[in-house]
């Protein structure tokens, strides 16, 4: 595939924001002006490519990313349109991972909403270059300047406007194009396909002249010629901009900032044109960097097919033809269908069946891929989410994804007996395919418990069992995902001593215990001599996680807690490695109660926007739910109340919601942190609720 399209003409970008800005319509739009459909696809019609899945298209939302690829001026784009809710945001995680560029699109009223804030951090851990484009520009309220402002204040990024829109609201015709100077207008009998150019209207001028300062004065360092012209205020070329923007932009150092209205066919031509123009190739991003799985040593692959193969898996789906798909994106060198390679992370071999160029859930055969390239595959075995696939001479592994841990869990039992085939089926392709989808087994009651990132999360997934795997489920209702952590130092002595005639079993441990704010368990040795043999050290440590999954307080996975072991004691003969297993944990376990335990509770950051008129209702309302209101602000005609709240108060937040304003707010709702819950409110959970690993 890439030898029709080389490296420097290929782009591999991703489409992320918000709910709600407008992601997939203007996906639609880049495939239908890119010729890759000949009809618009609308969301509120579910006539969406992107948007494949029945339940996306019931919802009007993006539950999975979707992939695709269209040419634009002679070059090659792959495209992952991704999910705006928060409950899917591994989708975006997973995605960005392995992507070169990205489109973050803003809605021109709403401007930077909180899952844009968390698609920004997540693009800023893996250094990917930007554009922005605001969106939505033909609604009433729509601000561009203030959603520049908003990027720069809030995403602490240099947004710098390379467009300035002509008109807002229903008077949005068009744009200025501040690189070429020329004004755009959009044919709507043509369905935004034709447009023409004329001068910058008079009354727009001194304010396009004013950016086009602006953009120039960020230019400046990457290219002389523009550093001339600020210097004497000559004439500056296209092409120097061009060339010196794009250099801002793999540098991460500068976001060039567009504008146009997806849904009304104004500025997405102008969006593929600036992807093209200023987003990189492959070529223009560093080397993978991955470890050997047998030297050790860190080896790296250059985007080049000359190079030795390696792929990184980031996705993987049950497709009802052909059965699993893995995604993978191919950093470095070739593989025909049939060839065999070896999944770095496992070191078990794979024959690659199929390979499939995806068009959401359409696809297009290929005989090879090379670098570059993003497909699906059939026919892997042993491979997952995050897995490597290289060369069988020449080993890699990539740096694996970090994916969040659950919040919520419902318990889930099957209807019939029939049923619970069909039902541990489901749940193994699912949690194949989502990795923050969790099934555990609970101990003490032997339910099946299901855990994720929210309400709308397991909602969706409980829906796909009935509709694509039949399976019949009762569930339950949702419980938190509670922690338990210390609050001060303890020393503590952990003793497991058995004698039965023969051989018996001696094992004893010190240990010293201290709260690890943030920083997960750490386990460090400074025995002095040899009072527990360097042997049994990891076998103490292995007894003291066994004994992490069930604290004291309410039997609570225990986390963010630091255990030196100082010191003990063995026996010649009778020490092994179970009695020092048993001595760690219950020296942890006494520890622990010594040690100020308390419980933590899951808090979220939750973003209301709403009519001034229902205010007052709402914050009553987030109060009684231990929230906390951080601030408020105006955003157009509406406000918008930043608070905290701990989960478990949350759950049917958006019923009551909709009946305190009349179905007219709207609220957003992400992971914060966990906090300590108050004593009070620990007396009443105690007994009824349990940890969710």
């Amino acid at each position: 595939m890439s030898r029709d399209y080389p490296l420097d003409k290929t782009r591999n970008i991703g489409i992320a924001a918000h709910i709600d800005a407008g992601k997939t319509t203007v996906t639609e739009r880049i495939l239908f002006y890119s010729g890759k459909v000949h009809r618009m696809g609308e969301v509120h019609e579910g006539s969406t490519v992107m948007d494949w899945m029945e339940l996306e298209r019931e919802r009007g939302i993006t539950i999975t990313s979707a992939a695709t690829t269209c040419y634009w001026n002679d070059h090659r784009i792959n495209i992952m349109d991704t999910p705006g809710h928060v409950d899917f945001t591994v989708e975006v995680e997973r995605s960005l991972r392995v992507l070169d560029g990205v489109i973050a699109v803003f809605c021109a009223v709403g401007g930077v909403e909180p899952q844009s804030e968390t698609v920004w951090r997540q693009a800023d851990k893996y250094h990917i270059p930007r554009l922005a484009f605001v969106n939505k520009m033909d609604r009433v309220g729509s601000d561009f300047l203030n959603v520049v402002k908003m990027i720069r204040e809030k995403l602490k990024a240099n947004a710098i406007p390379i467009q300035l829109p002509i008109g807002a609201g229903e008077d949005f015709t068009g744009l200025v194009d501040l690189v070429r100077m020329k004004a755009v207008t959009y044919d709507n009998e043509s369905l935004g396909a034709t447009y023409s150019e004329s001068d910058i209207p008079a009354d727009l001028v001194d304010s396009c002249e004013t950016a086009r300062e602006e953009l120039l004065g960020a230019l400046a360092d990457y290219d002389e010629d523009i550093l001339h012209h600020v210097v004497d205020g000559s004439d500056v070329s296209e092409e120097s901009i061009k060339k010196a923007l794009r250099r801002a932009v793999l540098d991460a150092t500068v976001v060039p900032v567009l504008c146009g209205t997806a849904f009304r066919n104004k500025g997405v031509q102008h969006l593929l044109d600036a992807v093209v123009d200023y987003l990189p190739d492959p070529t223009d991003v560093p080397p993978v960097k991955g470890v050997n799985p047998f030297s050790k040593k860190e080896e790296e692959r250059k985007a080049d097919s000359r190079e030795p193969f390696a792929a990184l898996v980031f996705k993987v789906i049950t497709d009802p033809y052909v059965g699993l798909l893995h995604y993978i994106r191919v950093y470095s060198g070739t593989a025909k269908t049939g060839s065999h390679v070896v999944n770095a992370s496992n070191k078990k071999k794979e024959r690659i069946g199929r390979v499939l160029l995806m068009h959401a859930n359409k696809r297009e055969e290929l005989p090879e891929i090379s670098a570059g390239d993003i497909v699906a595959i059939v026919g892997l075995k042993h491979s997952a989410t995050g897995d490597t696939l290289c060369d069988l001479k020449h080993p890699l592994r990539l740096e694996m994804m970090d994916f969040p841990e659950p919040v919520i869990s419902v318990a889930i039992e099957p209807k019939t007996k029939a049923d619970e085939v069909k039902l541990s089926e489901a749940l193994g392709r699912l949690s194949d395919e989502d990795p923050t989808f969790v099934v555990k087994v609970d101990e003490d009651t032997g339910q099946t418990l299901i855990s994720g990132m929210g309400e709308l999360h397991l909602e969706i997934l409980v829906d796909r069992m009935l509709r694509e795997f039949s399976v019949g489920a009762n569930v339950g209702r949702p419980q938190v995902a509670f922690r338990e952590t210390i609050t001060k130092k303890a020393r503590s002595e952990g003793r497991f001593i058995r004698q039965s005639g023969g051989r018996g079993q001696y094992g004893h441990v010190i240990i010293e215990l201290e709260p690890n704010p943030g920083n997960g368990f750490e386990f460090e040795s400074r025995m002095r001599g040899v009072a527990v043999p360097k042997q049994y050290v990891r076998y103490v440590e292995n007894g003291i996680r066994e004994s992490m999954a069930s604290g004291p307080v309410n039997g609570c996975p225990v986390v963010d807690v630091k255990v030196t072991l100082v010191d003990g004691s063995y026996h010649e003969v009778d020490s092994s490695d179970l009695a020092f297993r048993a001595a760690g944990s219950r020296a942890f376990y006494d520890g622990v109660r010594k040690a100020g335990p308390v419980l933590l509770e899951p808090v979220m950051d939750v973003e209301v926007v709403l009519p001034v008129e229902y205010v007052g209702d709402v914050m009553n309302d987030l109060n009684m739910r231990r929230g906390k209101v951080e601030g408020m602000s105006q955003r157009a005609d509406t406000h918008v109340i930043s608070a905290r709240a701990p989960l478990s108060d949350m759950f049917g937040y958006a019923t009551t919601l909709r009946s305190l304003t009349q179905g007219r707010a709207i609220y957003s709702m992400q992971f914060s942190h966990y906090d300590q819950v108050p004593g009070e409110r620990v007396a009443q959970l105690q007994g009824r609720v349990r940890g969710l690993a």
